[in-house]
């Protein structure tokens, strides 16, 4: 059961037809379907192991994002899903080159949801088997991402699970590093899962209740 372990959500964004919804559930269940009605804005569940502790992961698939000439058009649906989300997956196809121009303006859009805070995203460039209808060389979507502080994921949704997999791991284990209570504290969003209470605290309590007992030793001996 999903009771009870750390929850890490992630939002998954791009235009439409860059294979969003086949990588989410690419992710979640090792197939590849190829045909999709246009997606409402699913969220699926998944159990992921990463380093030893089993996390559930909460992947929001999202509608297509559209450009317009005085820039992105973002449904209130999906600020509400990047709000929402602890890490993102930007999506561009390689054989649409608009999808690819749109990565660098979502990021920035991303970042204004999440102002004060430095949020985990990977931009993945779909469809790398189709080598002969390409329209975007992955190495400028390599070096989008690098220019962006994101990690690259060069997949094909249709002939390899790895890749897609490792995109998605790589997201879960920086989310799980900054949700340790060791890491800086900050003010979580709501989730469906408390977090533990930090050990600073526990600790001060303890000695409040030391000090405490400490001053009714000294009373009573009086």
């Amino acid at each position: 059961g999903v009771a009870g372990r750390r929850l890490v959500k992630i939002a998954v964004v791009g235009a439409s037809g860059v294979g969003k919804t086949a990588l989410v559930v690419r992710f979640l269940t090792k197939r590849f379907i190829g045909d999709y009605e246009r997606n409402a804005g699913n969220l699926y569940t998944r159990q992921v192991q990463i380093e030893g502790e089993m996390l559930a992961i909460q992947v929001q698939d999202t509608p297509g994002i559209q450009v317009h000439e005085n820039g992105l058009s973002c449904s209130e649906q999906l600020n509400r899903c990047i709000r929402w989300a602890d890490a993102v997956v930007m999506v561009f196809s390689i054989t649409d080159h608009k999808s690819y121009e749109l990565i660098s303006q979502l990021h920035q859009h991303i970042q204004q949801l999440h102002l004060g805070t430095r949020l985990p995203v990977v931009v993945v460039a779909n469809k790398a088997d189709l080598l002969h209808i390409k329209q975007v060389d992955p190495q400028h979507g390599l070096q989008l991402a690098s220019m962006l502080g994101c990690s690259f994921y060069e997949v094909s949704v249709s002939e390899n699970y790895n890749d897609v997999y490792n995109a998605f791991h790589v997201l879960c284990k920086e989310v799980s590093h900054k949700q340790q209570p060791s890491s800086t504290p900050e003010k979580r969003r709501t989730s469906l899962i408390p977090r533990p209470k930090s050990p600073n605290m526990q600790d001060l309590k303890r000695r409040f209740k030391q000090a405490l007992s400490a001053k009714v030793r000294t009373v009573t001996s009086v």
